[in-house]
């Protein structure tokens, strides 16, 4: 998993800068920077945020995990399936895309 992802999530999350579920990332996708879908996200509910996020251009990460994993990295107790960060450098979000391009390659 990727390093820069797990500090942008724990930084943006002290920060105020993230939003949590699938619901409240669907609401607010005009105001999102970066999108990280677990593998616990319904089918349908991807599509959703898939074509809300493509017409924005809002680069899509796919974790390479559960709710419960993504929910640990952010340093919670409980599922989040889906994150938006509200706030992020763009560098950041090419290594995050970088990062996650890579691990998919090599699965």
């Amino acid at each position: 998993m990727s390093k820069i992802l797990e500090k942008s999530l724990k930084d943006a999350r002290k920060e105020g800068k993230l939003t949590m579920g699938a619901k409240q990332v669907l609401n607010s996708v005009k105001n999102s920077k970066l999108i990280v879908l677990s593998q616990s996200v319904e089918k349908e509910m991807i599509g959703q945020i898939e074509s809300d996020a493509k017409k924005e251009k809002i680069p899509l990460v796919n974790f390479q995990g559960t709710s419960v994993a993504l929910g640990r990295l952010c340093g919670l107790q409980f599922r989040i399936s889906t994150i938006s960060f509200t706030s992020i450098d763009d560098a950041n979000i090419k290594s995050i895309l970088k990062d996650t391009e890579a691990e998919e390659k090599n699965d």
